[in-house]
């Protein structure tokens, strides 16, 4: 049984827990059957839930069944806007980091050692679209997307005197990677006095390709796909502050993964409701216009998680 937690929004918070196994096999003071790379691999995959806004994967831990510590452990911050009424321009931006703590067993065929590497991931994406009028309150918006990542590994390997381009990876290695792809968005907003609601269907599909001062062995690629659907609800709660109304905000959202994103974490989809307090600051002529309180819980095939978020509007 997993449990997960997760969340995106302008500044995300949470807590949760989940059990991975954390070991691969190795030969000749290299992890055995090339496992590095199919770890990298799957670090790139990884990258791709953190390559756009989506409050399924805003921040997600697992922890290591045997330790309890975390094995893998993400944050995201992001957002994206439609430049004004008047323009169709839309932008979008997502930063990421991640941090995983695999284990490979090597050997020289005598002897066996146990190697815990650290590896931290970064990301960056861009999006640029248009909003393309459909009927009142609907656009059809394509995004085009560019990515960067990268992982750095570390690890401490004691009274080991031979290593191979594997080892040498994880004791002070590197992956770079680009991604190019994009996305098709229909977004729906009608908002009202008595209530507003916003809903947006999305799919997104991100190709990311290792390059640049990449360590030789840790060469890869990946295909990020996915498939979400978000809805909000606002209403007015009666109450004042701010001289504007508290609202209640209700919220639920489902995220499919496909393509390298199927299964990597163990499933293959994640869904999440959730309800908070929006406060309205737009009377005092400030940037930040509403700033949103939200607790979501969260499920998917074998996961179970919660998190607590706080979002700000422009």
């Amino acid at each position: 049984m997993y449990r997960r937690r997760s969340e995106i929004a302008a500044l995300a918070l949470g807590a949760a827990c989940a059990l991975a196994p954390a070991l691969a096999l190795g030969q000749a003071f290299e992890p055995i059957g090339g496992n590095v790379q199919k770890r990298v691999n799957g670090v790139l995959a990884l990258m791709g839930y953190m390559l756009t806004p989506d409050i399924t994967t805003g921040s997600l831990a697992i922890s290591n069944d045997a330790t309890g510590n975390p094995d893998f452990a993400m944050t995201t911050l992001g957002g994206g806007f439609t430049v004004s009424k008047g323009s169709p321009l839309y932008l979008e931006g997502t930063l990421g980091y991640a941090r995983y703590d695999p284990t490979f067993i090597t050997s020289n065929g005598q002897v066996e050692r146990s190697v815990a590497a650290k590896w931290d991931a970064y990301s960056a994406t861009g999006g640029i679209g248009w909003d393309f009028p459909v009927t009142e309150g609907l656009v059809f918006r394509p995004i085009f997307n560019l990515s960067y990542g990268r992982v750095e590994s570390n690890v401490s390997v004691s009274g080991q005197t031979e290593t191979g381009a594997e080892l040498d990876f994880l004791q002070n290695g590197q992956l770079n990677a680009y991604g190019i792809g994009g996305s098709l968005v229909l977004d729906y907003e009608r908002y009202r006095p008595g209530n507003e609601i916003d809903v947006e269907l999305r799919y997104t599909n991100i190709y990311l390709q290792s390059f640049g001062g990449t360590s030789t062995a840790v060469k890869g690629s990946a295909d990020s796909q996915s498939v979400s659907l978000w809805a909000r609800w606002r209403a007015p709660t009666g109450a004042t502050m701010l001289e504007r109304p508290l609202r209640y905000v209700l919220e639920f959202a489902h995220t499919t993964f496909i393509g390298d994103l199927d299964g990597v974490l163990g499933f293959n989809y994640l869904s999440s409701v959730g309800a908070g307090l929006e406060l309205d600051s737009s009377a005092y002529g400030i940037s930040v216009t509403r700033t949103r309180l939200m607790a979501r819980y969260k499920v998917g095939e074998n996961v179970r998680g919660w998190s607590v978020g706080l979002a700000v509007s422009f």
